[in-house]
């Protein structure tokens, strides 16, 4: 996400959770970027950021897990992508074309790595 020009709040995380400050993507919201990054098959939580701007119902953040990555046996390269896919979307909200093409590339993704391979 940082190499989309996104800020990771504290640089980071040490646990399953990374809130991200949306306000270098200019005018994005977190209400914003939750529906967009829906839409193309990834699944964030709009989150207020330290200094919080805006209504706690509009947000300037979102708040990523690992868990559904994890539980899908993502490694580091793929998680890696899947924020840079983030920083895609996020930097080029209302973009038809890059919407579909992070979709297409989510679709991928999971179909690498379906939930239950043995069912």
């Amino acid at each position: 996400m940082e190499s989309r020009g996104l800020r990771l709040v504290t640089g980071g995380t040490d646990n399953h959770l990374l809130l991200v400050d949306l306000t270098p993507a200019g005018d994005v919201t977190g209400r914003d970027a939750e529906a967009a990054l829906d839409a193309v098959g990834i699944t964030v939580n709009k989150n207020t950021i330290p200094g919080e701007q805006r209504s706690p119902f509009v947000t300037s953040g979102i708040r990523v897990g690992s868990a559904a990555a994890t539980t899908r046996g993502f490694g580091e390269a793929e998680c890696e992508r899947i924020g840079e896919l983030i920083g895609d979307v996020v930097t080029n909200l209302g973009d038809a074309v890059a919407q579909e093409r992070v979709a297409g590339e989510v679709k991928e993704l999971l179909q690498a790595h379906p939930l239950y391979p043995e069912l």
